[in-house]
C-alpha cells in the first residue's frame, strides 16, 4: 500500500467520523468513546485479574480508560483530529504498516470490565482496525471484577464470568439470565466441562459462520448475535451449518432472529364466522374478486402424533376432532393423521406432509415443537401450528384453550356438593395455565361455600395422587379433565366420594378439539389467517379460547340436583357473555399478597403466567427436583418457571 492510499484511508476514516460525530449530537448520544474512570467513580470493586494476551472482538472495544485521547475519536474510534496533526500522521503510519509486510503486531493495552474493553495503550491501533473492520484484535487485558451485588448487570456478569472460566472466549454476549448455562447445554458440554482448545475453535468457528450469515438478518432491538444463536442451536446443530443450502441457513437464520425476543399475542376468542363456509353471494364484489385469488376453496391439513390413538386419550381426541372437522366442512377441507414411529421422525413426517400437498399441519403434542420451529423455516408457505401455550414462535402458532372457565364451574359445583368442606384437586404439572386452573376452582367452591378449602395433589410428583387425597378425608375431588365431550367414566372428571369409598360422577370439564379444528380451519378458508398476521406484526400468536368457542366444556351428571345444575348454567352463560370473570375478585395469595381488590380483570398474559396459588388451598407447586422424569420435558417446555430449570445437554458437538 502506498503513502497515498494510506493518506486516502484517513480522510475517509476521518469523513465517517465527522458523520458519526454529527449524527450522536443531533440525536442527543454521548459522541466519544466512553471513559471507564468515570464509570468506576464510587463503585466498589472486589479485585483485578491479569488474563494475559488474547484477541479481542473489536466491536466489544467501547471506549478508553482515562479521559485523555477521547475527543481524538468519534463513537467508533474513527479519527476526529485534522490530517496534518501529529495524531494524523501516526495514524496514516500505523495504517501503511497495517496493510504491508509489517503489518500491526504489538498487542494493545486494555482493561475489562462488565464484558466491555476500554483502552489504555493503542487507540490509533484500534482505530486503524477498525477502519478496515478486523473482527479481532491482539490485546494484553487487565479485568476489573464488580462486587458482587442484586444489579442485573452485575449478577449477568458473574453468569458470564463462569462461563468464561470453563469456554476461555469473550465470543458470546447475552442480554438476559441463563443464557450462558443454555449455550453450553445446547452444544452439548456438561456443565462444569472446560472446553479444550479443539471444542473452542469448533464453536468459534460455527459461530463466527452463523454471524456472517445472520448479519444479513436484521436483529430486534436489544437482540445480540449470541442470542440469536443459542435460540437457532437449540433447534440445529453446528454440522448444519455446513449441510443446509444457502438458501435454507438464511431462513432458519430469519426464523430463529424472528423468535428473539418475540411477544407473545394472545388470542382469546375464534373469529366470528359461521360454522361452514358460506356462499359469498352477499359480499361485494372487490371481495369476491380477492376471495377467488388469493384465498384457497380447498385445503388439506395433516396432523402429526407422537403416539397411535390407541395408546393415548390425547392423541385419541386429536384424532377425534380431525375426522369431526373434515366430516363438518363439507368437502371444503381432507386431512390425514401422521404418527411418528420407529422408521419416521417428526421432520421427516413433516416433509412427507408437505410432500403430499398439506397446506396446514397441526402438532399435537407441545414435545414438536423444536421439529415444529424447523419446518417452519424450511416450508414458509405452509401454515405450522402446535398444540401448546406461550411459545415465542412467531413462525409457529400454537393452540390450547381457557380450562380454567370450566374448573370455576367445577369449584362451584364442588362447593355446592360437598359436606364436609374438604376438598380435593389432582393438577397434573405445573405447567402455563395450570394454577390459573387450580385458583379458578378453589374460588368458584368459595363462591358458594365459604368455608371450602381445596387440597392440592400433583401427578407429576407421585404414583397414586386420587389415593392420597382419600386418605386425606376429602369429599369431593377434581381429577383430570376428559379429552372428548362424550361423558367419562370416573375416575375422571369431579368426583363425589361415597360411603364405602366408590367414587360418584358430578361432573366432567372436557376438550372439544373438533370444534376448535372446524372453527381454525373454516377461518383460514375465510381469509381470517392473513388477517391475524397483517394486524398483529411479527409477533407470535397462540390460540387460547374460552366456552364461547365451544372448544370446552363441562358436562353435569344427571344425579346432579337441579338447584346446582341451574347455578351452573348461570356461571357458564355469564362467563360467555362476559359479564363474569371468575379472576375478578378479591384475591390473595399463600403470602398474604392481594392479587386482585376486586376491581380489575387480569389480561390473558397474568392468568397464563400465574405462578402462585390462592390462600384457600393447602399445598404448593412443586420444584422441577421433585418432578417425575415423564413430565419433565413437558415441565421443561411449558413450566411456569421453565427459565429457571437447569439446561440439559443436548449431544456432543464434535
Amino acid at each position: 500500500m502506498s503513502k497515498a492510499e494510506a493518506v486516502e484511508a484517513y480522510r475517509a476514516a476521518h469523513r465517517k467520523a465527522q458523520k458519526t460525530y454529527k449524527e450522536d449530537v443531533d440525536h442527543g448520544r454521548w459522541p466519544y468513546p466512553q471513559v471507564l474512570d468515570d464509570l468506576l467513580d464510587g463503585k466498589n470493586v472486589a479485585g483485578r485479574v491479569e488474563l494475559g494476551v488474547m484477541n479481542l472482538p473489536t466491536e466489544r472495544i467501547v471506549g478508553t480508560v482515562s479521559a485523555g485521547r477521547r475527543s481524538a475519536f468519534s463513537r467508533d474510534f474513527m479519527p476526529l483530529l485534522e490530517q496534518n496533526t501529529e495524531f494524523g500522521a501516526k495514524w496514516i503510519a500505523l495504517c501503511d504498516a497495517h496493510l504491508s509486510d509489517e503489518g500491526i503486531r504489538d498487542p494493545i493495552r486494555c482493561y475489562e470490565y462488565l464484558g466491555d474493553f476500554y483502552v489504555q495503550e493503542g487507540n490509533k491501533r484500534l482505530s486503524v482496525m477498525r477502519y478496515f473492520d478486523a473482527p479481532t484484535i491482539p490485546a494484553s487485558v487487565l479485568r476489573i471484577v464488580p462486587a458482587f451485588s442484586d444489579d442485573p448487570n452485575t449478577r449477568l456478569y458473574y453468569e458470564f464470568l463462569e462461563f468464561y472460566h470453563l469456554s476461555g472466549t469473550y465470543a458470546f454476549r447475552f442480554t438476559g439470565p441463563g443464557r450462558y448455562r443454555k449455550l453450553v447445554a445446547a452444544l452439548g458440554f456438561e456443565p462444569d466441562e472446560v472446553w479444550t482448545d479443539e471444542q473452542r475453535r469448533h464453536v468459534l468457528s460455527a459461530f463466527n459462520l452463523f454471524c456472517e450469515s445472520a448479519r444479513r438478518v436484521k436483529l430486534p432491538e436489544g437482540v445480540t448475535l449470541s442470542d440469536a444463536f443459542l435460540n437457532w442451536i437449540s433447534v440445529y446443530s453446528t454440522d448444519d451449518l455446513g449441510t443446509l443450502s444457502p438458501e435454507q441457513l438464511l431462513a432458519s437464520l430469519n426464523a430463529s432472529v424472528t423468535e428473539t425476543g418475540a411477544d407473545v399475542t394472545v388470542s382469546t376468542e375464534a373469529s366470528a364466522a359461521p360454522a361452514v363456509v358460506s356462499d359469498p353471494a352477499g359480499k361485494t364484489l372487490l371481495a369476491r374478486l380477492y376471495n377467488a385469488m388469493f384465498l384457497p376453496t380447498q385445503l388439506f391439513a395433516a396432523f402429526v402424533h407422537e403416539r397411535v390413538p390407541e395408546q393415548s386419550n390425547w392423541i385419541r381426541a386429536h384424532e377425534q376432532g380431525r375426522l369431526f372437522a373434515e366430516e363438518q366442512l363439507n368437502g371444503k377441507v381432507t386431512t390425514k393423521a401422521y404418527v411418528v414411529d420407529e422408521e419416521h421422525d417428526a421432520d421427516a413426517l413433516f416433509a412427507a406432509a408437505v410432500h403430499d400437498g398439506a397446506q396446514v399441519i397441526f402438532a399435537t403434542t407441545p414435545s414438536l415443537i423444536d421439529a415444529c420451529r424447523r419446518a417452519a423455516a424450511a416450508y414458509p408457505n405452509v401454515k405450522i401450528l402446535n398444540c401448546s401455550v406461550a411459545m415465542p414462535y412467531p413462525g409457529v402458532r400454537t393452540y390450547y384453550s381457557r380450562i380454567y372457565e370450566t374448573k370455576f364451574l367445577a369449584g362451584a359445583i364442588a362447593g355446592a356438593c360437598s359436606h364436609s368442606d374438604r376438598l380435593g384437586y389432582v393438577a397434573a404439572a405445573p405447567i402455563f395455565g395450570v394454577p390459573a386452573s387450580i385458583n379458578a376452582f378453589a374460588l368458584g367452591a368459595r363462591l358458594v361455600n365459604p368455608r371450602a378449602v381445596v387440597k392440592l395433589r400433583w401427578s407429576c410428583t407421585e404414583a397414586d395422587p386420587l389415593a392420597s387425597l382419600l386418605k386425606d378425608g376429602v369429599d369431593v375431588i377434581s381429577n383430570h379433565e376428559w379429552f372428548a365431550p362424550e361423558a367419562p367414566q370416573p375416575p375422571y372428571g369431579l368426583i363425589r366420594v361415597r360411603e364405602g369409598g366408590s367414587l360418584e360422577p358430578l361432573a366432567a370439564t372436557y376438550w372439544n378439539w373438533g370444534a376448535f379444528y372446524q372453527k381454525l380451519l373454516n377461518g383460514i378458508l375465510l381469509g381470517h389467517w392473513e388477517d391475524e398476521s397483517a394486524n398483529r406484526s411479527a409477533a407470535a400468536i397462540n390460540y387460547w379460547w374460552g366456552m364461547q368457542s365451544g372448544v370446552i366444556g363441562v358436562t353435569p351428571s344427571e344425579k346432579l340436583p337441579e338447584g346446582v345444575r341451574a347455578l351452573v348454567e348461570a356461571l357458564k352463560t355469564s362467563i360467555v357473555d362476559g359479564r363474569l370473570d371468575p379472576f375478578r375478585r378479591v384475591m390473595s395469595d399463600q403470602e398474604g399478597i392481594v392479587r386482585n381488590d376486586g376491581s380489575r380483570w387480569l389480561s390473558p398474559t397474568e392468568i397464563l403466567h400465574m405462578d402462585w396459588l390462592s390462600d384457600t388451598i393447602e399445598g404448593s407447586i412443586p420444584p422441577f427436583s421433585d418432578i417425575l422424569p415423564f413430565a419433565q420435558n413437558t415441565v421443561r417446555l411449558l413450566g411456569v418457571y421453565r427459565e429457571d430449570i437447569p439446561p440439559v445437554k443436548d449431544g456432543p458437538i464434535l
